[in-house]
């Protein structure tokens, strides 16, 4: 009677159990069944093991996280099994509108992690495929993109995205280098990259003598995006994300208050809420 099945065994475990979509299908032609793998259903590497971790890598996206000449490290979180678990809802709400609209017919759904993971890289692989460049690991630069960097402040680090043109012109005048502003090579994207450690050291000859507080203050005076770099901390004390109602007191089952991340997306005519069942 279930509208959605969700598994994540290895390809072939549910029909060895009896459990094929076909089977299943038998008694409830409606149901949509979503099958997360490491590699997929089909294929010659369907039936090998797959982590989240082994996605990222074969997806491409540890190749690129990390500082150059460097041995690639993880972002942090679990990000390989994050993207496939929303690769697979945007399949199942896909499925299940197909189901409304066209006589109440499921389907299968197959995600793998490498493939998910894949899918965002941007344009990774039509780079490779039209000028056989392989994107190398940046740091904490964007490559092709001039200056959007982080930046050293004496007491933490920030993130200035100074890449548009007239915000760049914006950025150089607010840390006193009308020079950088007004030089005619700089004026646009092409000049700036091709000069981007020189724009980077004067960004951070500004901002190494200089608080967070003082940068932000001073870029957001001057409408040019800029950021800190938050840490746990820095998130649950921030007034924008609790007035966004971003973090949310709840009690656990045994009676612990503990803060967590509230709902996204934010759906205005039916908002959504974490509750506990």
């Amino acid at each position: 009677q279930a509208d959605v099945l969700v598994e994540n065994f290895r390809p072939g475990t549910l029909e060895g159990w009896g459990l094929s979509y076909e089977s299943l299908a038998k008694d409830n032609p409606g149901l949509v069944m979503l099958r997360i793998s490491g590699y997929g259903q089909t294929g010659p590497y369907r039936d090998l093991p797959g982590f989240g971790a082994i996605g990222e890598a074969m997806g491409g996206l540890r190749h690129l996280t990390g500082e150059p000449g460097r041995v690639p490290v993880r972002c942090g979180i679990s990000i390989g099994d994050t993207l496939a678990a929303l690769h697979g809802t945007i399949g199942v709400l896909t499925a299940l509108y197909h189901r409304k609209v066209n006589g109440g017919q499921g389907q299968v759904i197959d995600v793998a992690l490498s493939e998910a993971v894949l899918n965002v890289t941007e344009s990774l692989v039509p780079e490779y495929s039209a000028f056989g460049v392989v994107r190398e690991p940046a740091g904490s630069a964007l490559p092709g993109i001039a200056p959007s960097n982080a930046y050293r402040c004496t007491d933490g680090v920030v993130l200035i995205a100074g890449n548009g043109d007239s915000i760049f012109r914006r950025l150089m005048q607010a840390i006193g280098r009308d020079d950088l502003a007004r030089d005619p090579a700089l004026a646009h994207n092409p000049g700036r990259v091709a000069r981007v450690e020189e724009i980077d050291q004067a960004i951070e000859a500004w901002t190494h003598t200089r608080e967070v507080a003082e940068v932000l203050r001073v870029l957001g005076e001057a409408s040019v995006p800029a950021g800190r770099v938050y840490t746990a901390r820095d998130i649950v004390e921030d007034p924008h994300f609790r007035a966004r109602e971003m973090i949310l007191k709840q009690r656990t089952r045994d009676g612990h208050e503990v803060e967590v991340p509230g709902v996204v997306p934010k759906l205005m005519g039916t908002p959504g809420s974490v509750r506990l069942s």
